[in-house]
Order: structure tokens, then C-alpha cells, then sequence
């Protein structure tokens, strides 16, 4: 005999209402990338009252399309609403965040990086039943495109403005001229970055990932960096040279199947005096301290992008984007470091430095 659960009916219609917003939220995700990708929303960008006619003819699509289209963006509060007038506008926050992909937060990106792991979500569900890893390498095409549209706001915010004033001196050799190697650099935004805010130095980023080398190379070149910033295919295991002044890992330490190991090459080719800065999700220690919002971003992102990437390497360690600071810590002193600290921080990011 079957015993049929007691359901409390209350709690039933919250989680049917939280599956509401999820489904929603899925499906306005595409309609966002969709915008992207055809320039609505910067065709919006001025913050003037628009019919969805006249969107059409600025953007060359389908007046019923474009009806449809924002009626779904004001569904979801991507734009607002006149119903007395029938004119849809693009507020200015909303136009900072949706139109602009050197801003310090540009939405699109994320939802780019987020819906390409639907496009591998049989690949993933087949490697979760088996246990195997499945290589960063071996993903849609869109995850690496939407990786970097989705860091890069964050470094163009907080890269030199905040996270390296943090560190110890760190500045004061960067302006003077300093050896700088970034490690896992995937299409070099950081990188770039880091060259154009400080022309006296000389930057290196290494990517296992063939594919984002050859676009670090290009944004190199499109930035006018070449001079003082290049790109090489390497691990974080591995990448040539010695004597660097400063060592950055962004938002990869955890991806790494032998983070440990990393660590210990980036001891072996610092400077007696160098540093290692180390960006990482922003996470607490405890699981239940992460049940947030942002922990709700990166554990799913772990799932299906961190852990496999780890997985699919030597030693396999598996930290998960939400591997935490006491965590992050006992693999850096691992390495080799005796100076361990969290230098800064942001609702996303957990920035700390590391010294030999």
C-alpha cells in the first residue's frame, strides 16, 4: 500500500510561484539575447518613449516581432510601460546595464554564458551519470563569447580601480614597470586591461584553450597593446617564465584539476618579493551562508561548468565555484605560500593576495 505524502498547500503555491518566475525567467533570458544580438535595445538607448512601429523601422525587423517583443521586455521590467500613450522607454539604468558591454555590469553577457549551458545540458547530464569530467574546450561555442562579456564589466569597474590599490605595493611596481603574468586568461580581457592602465610594464596572459588565445590576441591588437602585452597557449601548471612581479588568477583557481600544483608553479616563478593575486566567486565558508541569490549563480554555474572543467584534469580536485576563503587558503599555503590574505571584496568577487 501506498502512503500518499501530506502536502501542505501553502508551501506547494510558493514553489509554484517561485517555478513561475524561473520558467519566465528562462524563456525572457533568449528574448534578451535575441535584443543583443540584433541591437534593439541600443536602438532604445537614448531614453525616449517609442511605439514598437517605429523600433521596427529603426531596426529593420518586424513591427509585430517588435509588439511582442516589448510587451515581454515590460513583462519583466526590462523596459517601461505607457499604456496611456501605448510607448515603451528604456530607462537609463536599463539602458547602462543592457546596452553598453564596457560598462561596469552589462547583463547580456551573463545570459549569454548562461544560456549556452542549456545547448550542453545533455552532455552534461551524461557526465554527471557517469562521474567524468568534460573540458572547458568541449563546450558550446557561446559559454567563451559569454564568459567574457560577462567578467569583463567587473574588471573594467573594480580591476584597477579598487583590487590592485588593495594590494601591498603592487600599484606602485605596476606604474614603475613590472613582469606580469596572467594565468587562465581566457580572451585576455584582464589582461588588456591591466596593459592599458599601466604602459611602463609588460603582460603575458597563458589559456590553455587554443581558441581564447587567438581572441586575447586579437583584442590585444584591437586595444593597441601589442607592445607590452602578449599571449601564449600554456596551463596554469605550466606557463614559461620566471622572475614575475605579479601573478593574477581570475575567476579560475577553482577550475583547475591540481589548483595546488598551480599554486606551487606560481611560488616557483615569482620573485622573493612577488605577489599572486587571486580573484575568486565571492562564497562563504559554510554552505548555508551561500543559499542567496549569488550562491544560487554559482552553484549552478559549478555544476555544469567548474566542476566538470576540474574533473576533466590531473588530480581532479573539484573546489567549485563556491569553494569559500578557508578553502582557497589551505590550497595556496599548500603551494608553497607563507603570506595568505583577502585583500578586497565585491558582491562577486572575493580578491585575495597571496605572497612567498
Amino acid at each position: 500500500m501506498t502512503v500518499q505524502p501530506i502536502i501542505d498547500e501553502n508551501k506547494l503555491n510558493e514553489f509554484v510561484g517561485r517555478f513561475a518566475g524561473d520558467l519566465g525567467a528562462v524563456l525572457h533570458a533568449t528574448t534578451v539575447l535575441i535584443g543583443d544580438k540584433l541591437g534593439l535595445n541600443k536602438a532604445m538607448a537614448d531614453s525616449e518613449p517609442i511605439t514598437a512601429e517605429e523600433l521596427a523601422e529603426r531596426t529593420g525587423t518586424g513591427e509585430r516581432y517588435m509588439r511582442e517583443w516589448l510587451s515581454a521586455q515590460a513583462a519583466s521590467g526590462y523596459v517601461e510601460y505607457d499604456p496611456a500613450t501605448d510607448h515603451f522607454r528604456l530607462s537609463e539604468e536599463q539602458a547602462f546595464a543592457l546596452t553598453n558591454e564596457h560598462n561596469p555590469l552589462f547583463a547580456p553577457g551573463g545570459l549569454q554564458l548562461a544560456a549556452s549551458t542549456i545547448k550542453d545540458a545533455d552532455a552534461m547530464a551524461e557526465a554527471i551519470r557517469t562521474g567524468q569530467g568534460v573540458g572547458w574546450h568541449e563546450h558550446h561555442h557561446d559559454l567563451y563569447e559569454g564568459t567574457e562579456r560577462f567578467f569583463r564589466p567587473s574588471y573594467i569597474g573594480s580591476l584597477v580601480d579598487s583590487w590592485i590599490p588593495a594590494l601591498e605595493g603592487v600599484e606602485d611596481k605596476l606604474r614603475a614597470g613590472a613582469k606580469v603574468a596572467d594565468a587562465g586568461c581566457g580572451h585576455g580581457s584582464s589582461t588588456v586591461i591591466m596593459a592599458q592602465e599601466y604602459p611602463n610594464s609588460t603582460f603575458v596572459g597563458f589559456d590553455y584553450h587554443e581558441a581564447s588565445i587567438a581572441a586575447a590576441r586579437k583584442a590585444a591588437s584591437v586595444a593597441g597593446v601589442n607592445d607590452r602585452c602578449s599571449f601564449e597557449v600554456a596551463s596554469a601548471k605550466d606557463y614559461p617564465g620566471t622572475d614575475y612581479d605579479f601573478v593574477a588568477f581570475f575567476d579560475s583557481l577553482h577550475d583547475m584539476g591540481d589548483p595546488v600544483g598551480a599554486a606551487a608553479h606560481v611560488r616557483q616563478t615569482l620573485k622573493p618579493d612577488g605577489t599572486w593575486m587571486i580573484v575568486e566567486p565571492y562564497a562563504n565558508d559554510r554552505l548555508e551562508d551561500n543559499l542567496n541569490p549569488v550562491g544560487r549563480i554559482f552553484y549552478s554555474a559549478s555544476t555544469v561548468l567548474c566542476v566538470p572543467a576540474s574533473k576533466d584534469q590531473e588530480v581532479g580536485l573539484a573546489l567549485g565555484a563556491q569553494a569559500g576563503e578557508a578553502r582557497i587558503r589551505e590550497v595556496v599555503i599548500a603551494g608553497g605560500f607563507g603570506s595568505f590574505r583577502r585583500a578586497t571584496e565585491t558582491p562577486f568577487n572575493l580578491v585575495f593576495e597571496a605572497r612567498p
